[in-house]
């Protein structure tokens, strides 16, 4: 018997957390599932190794706005599966035209990274993210509306040059993507930009943020993020 690829977690507040169960938590992308009176949202949308849709009702249930919030391999690899797909338009071009190279799975991709493999099907050597033209391309201030709810796209270049965060202002939630997690960031690949990181985590801290629904590993609240934040200035030198 195999075992379920996806897992999910409800975790209040309209938003439930759907994971890719069999790839290291070390890795994997939280991929997060929002609801809304018009319609739903997600945020990222895993590697796409098994359809998300056919594993997950979750997100059939209403019109779905698939967000990505930067355009790298483990964020976007079930994007093509959605009519309505957005990303910022530094990195509209990558969500496109998708490479081994341009979304760093040539840096990252390994197979030690999966306790099971679906249907004995992954191959590391060809797998590829699959085109997926932003059908809306978005820069900092634009909203993502679902009738009841309403998300800021927040633009915080640095670890890549499209990197957004969506805030809602009326919970104080954050979903940061690879903009902040609880983990080491990385600012060193091919599209990074270290000084600009150092910009956007000044004017993150400065945000009123109460919770961070993260691209990687747990949620955390506001004294974590400021704490996180200063590790990375101070290890930047620019405090």
């Amino acid at each position: 018997m195999s075992l379920p690829w996806y897992s999910t977690q409800t975790v209040g507040d309209g938003v439930t957390l759907i994971l890719e169960a069999q790839i290291d938590p070390g890795w994997r992308c939280n991929i997060w599932h929002v609801r809304g009176r018009d319609g739903d949202m997600l945020v990222d949308s895993g590697m796409g190794i098994k359809p998300i849709k056919a594993e997950v009702a979750l997100v059939t249930e209403k019109p779905l706005v698939c967000v990505a919030t930067h355009a790298h391999f483990d964020h976007i690899g079930g994007h093509h599966e959605f009519d309505q797909r957005v990303v910022h338009e530094a990195e509209a071009e990558i969500l496109a035209k998708p490479t081994q190279y341009n979304t760093v799975a040539s840096d990252f991709l390994h197979m030690s990274w999966y306790d099971a493999i679906p249907e004995n099907s992954f191959n590391q050597e060809t797998y590829a993210v699959k085109a997926a033209p932003a059908t809306r391309t978005v820069v900092a201030g634009d909203t993502i509306d679902l009738g009841d709810r309403c998300f800021e796209v927040k633009h915080f270049p640095g670890h890549s040059p499209g990197s957004i965060c969506l805030w809602e202002a009326k919970t104080r939630t954050l979903f940061s993507g690879d903009v902040m997690y609880d983990g080491e960031l990385l600012d060193g690949l091919y599209h990074s930009d270290k000084n600009r990181y150092v910009e956007s985590l000044h004017k993150l801290r400065e945000m009123p943020v109460e919770t961070v629904r993260a691209g990687h590993f747990d949620s955390f609240g506001r004294a974590r993020l400021h704490e996180l934040i200063d590790a990375y200035l101070r290890k930047a030198k620019r405090v």
